[in-house]
């Protein structure tokens, strides 16, 4: 690589099993850009020394997964996005200043963008399964777009009822026993847990109360077809997978990094896919 190379990295720990360096790797290689994009595996007690330093280390940004989004958060400058969740998930350097931002939910509304165009104006309701962080960065994106009315449901109701502290009266707490009512008049279902990820236990709602216009969303990426997205299909209504979700998400660091805001293709999608199929 030349000296004018630009790299970013993701880091995580564990993070050898992260699929970014194929999904960035493909734009890089696409716009023709003098970048690199590697993988990380940090240490809890070494994120500080390392992220404190990415231009040290070579880096002009980075992903940031689990375990280190909190930590992320307090070492950097937040923009709206992040401080609103309270964790980030993306740095990049501005000059010697270390920022990040939060683009979890920008991953979430582009994949419907993509898969359901339109989908913001043809409902004002929406039922988000589980109250983690991905569950607050989704109901923050969802209110950006005018979502009016996000019942959220947890079966612990105290993280159910933090979300709306965090977000206000848009956010209506649920228990999971209201499920089957809330199915019945929701225009979008999101499934923000990790039921039906792989090696957990399936979700096991009844779709069939579901208008036909609604929109199903899992943002579990293994296997790339849940339970939840099976049933949906089989009934003909529209869905979003998390793969879907996970490649919209890296585009705004993508461009913070390398200046170029990328296009998600459908080549991308295959290509990825059929990674997470192969292992």
């Amino acid at each position: 690589m030349s000296t004018a190379t630009r790299a970013a990295c993701v880091i995580g720990y564990p993070a050898r099993q992260s699929r970014s360096p194929k999904l960035h790797g493909y734009w890089i290689k696409r716009y023709g850009i003098d970048g690199d994009y590697r993988i990380e595996e940090i240490a809890p007690e070494n994120f500080e020394a390392f992220v404190t330093n990415l231009a040290g280390h070579g880096y002009v940004g980075a992903n940031v997964t689990m375990p280190h989004k909190d930590a992320a958060f307090r070492l950097s400058q937040p923009d709206e996005k992040a401080r609103a969740i309270g964790a980030a998930n993306t740095l990049w350097l501005d000059g010697d200043i270390l920022r990040s931002t939060n683009t979890d939910g920008d991953g979430f509304v582009g994949s419907l963008d993509a898969s359901a165009p339109g989908w913001d104006k043809r409902t004002d309701d929406a039922v988000v399964l589980g109250a983690g962080g991905a569950s607050l960065s989704i109901v923050y994106a969802l209110l950006g777009r005018g979502i009016s009315s996000i019942h959220v449901v947890n079966r612990t109701r105290a993280k159910a009822d933090a979300v709306r502290q965090s977000f206000g009266g848009g956010v209506k707490p649920a228990n999971w026993d209201d499920v089957p009512a809330l199915v019945a008049n929701t225009g979008l279902l999101v499934n923000a847990t990790s039921l039906g990820m792989l090696g957990k236990l399936a979700l096991d709602i009844d779709l069939s109360p579901l208008k036909e216009s609604a929109i199903v969303s899992d943002i579990v990426s293994v296997p790339l077809k849940t339970p939840l997205l099976a049933a949906a299909e089989a009934r003909g209504l529209t869905t979003s997978n998390g793969l879907e979700m996970l490649l919209h998400q890296a585009v705004r660091g993508f461009e913070l990094w390398f200046g170029i805001r990328p296009e998600v293709t459908r080549e991308q999608y295959d290509l990825i896919a059929a990674d997470i199929q192969s292992s």
